[in-house]
């Protein structure tokens, strides 16, 4: 396995571990009400259904992004999120209710799930560049890390705050190469390619002093 291809599963896997916190919250307060064997299953048979649904929405958001002009639409969708993740204190797993039966469980972590996780798909599509067995890798190994893991994630988010902006940085990473992927602004990275080079850490760095005003503004 050559280098480029490692640091891509990896992005993936960080993108999914990143993103995915709030679907670990989603998996624990839908099935908290079940009888322990229940439980079990609703979230073996929810977090199963919902990977089979992201590697479905993912394959199709790879496809799209093969329409000219989508990279750079889909990489300044993923610089909003990167933004977002930084600045936002909302938590909408405040809405989900507790199931008390498991099929109601199930169905409410599978539409959670991809409601809650266009995001992922966005960056997980950028990150992959068409390869489908990349986007199949990461989730089949991010998954069982965000269900088993997801307390350790969520305490050392909480506790090392600086994480996110790690985790901001992945995304931001990640936009910048969806844009200077863009097939039809290759003409123009012919002409700059020192610009091509370093746009992935610019945009970096925009995210990260965009979000650290913002957090700034916020504190007065």
């Amino acid at each position: 396995m050559d280098l480029e291809l490692l640091m891509a599963i990896l992005i993936i896997i960080s993108i999914d571990i990143v993103l995915g916190g709030d679907n670990a919250i989603v998996i624990a307060l839908a099935s908290r009400n079940l009888p322990e064997s229940q439980r079990n299953k609703a979230i073996l048979f929810g977090t199963g259904l919902a990977v089979v649904v992201r590697i479905l929405l993912t394959i199709l958001a790879v496809y799209l992004l093969t329409i000219p002009y989508l990279q750079l639409i889909g990489g300044i969708l993923l610089v909003i999120i990167a933004l977002k993740l930084l600045i936002s204190n909302d938590d909408d797993t405040t809405h989900i209710r507790p199931s008390v039966s498991l099929s109601a469980a199930v169905k409410t972590i599978v539409f959670a799930d991809v409601v809650m996780g266009l995001d992922n798909v966005i960056a997980v599509a950028g990150a992959a560049h068409g390869n489908i067995l990349l986007v199949m890798i990461g989730l089949l190994v991010s998954v069982p890390i965000i269900i088993w893991g997801s307390k350790l994630i969520l305490y050392l988010l909480e506790r090392f705050p600086l994480l996110v902006y790690v985790g901001s940085s992945i995304l931001a990473y990640t936009a910048g190469n969806m844009i200077i992927h863009e097939q039809r602004l290759s003409f123009f990275y012919e002409q700059y390619p020192l610009l091509k080079a370093s746009l992935p850490f610019i945009v970096i760095a925009f995210v990260l002093i965009i979000g650290r005003l913002f957090s700034m503004f916020k504190g007065k």
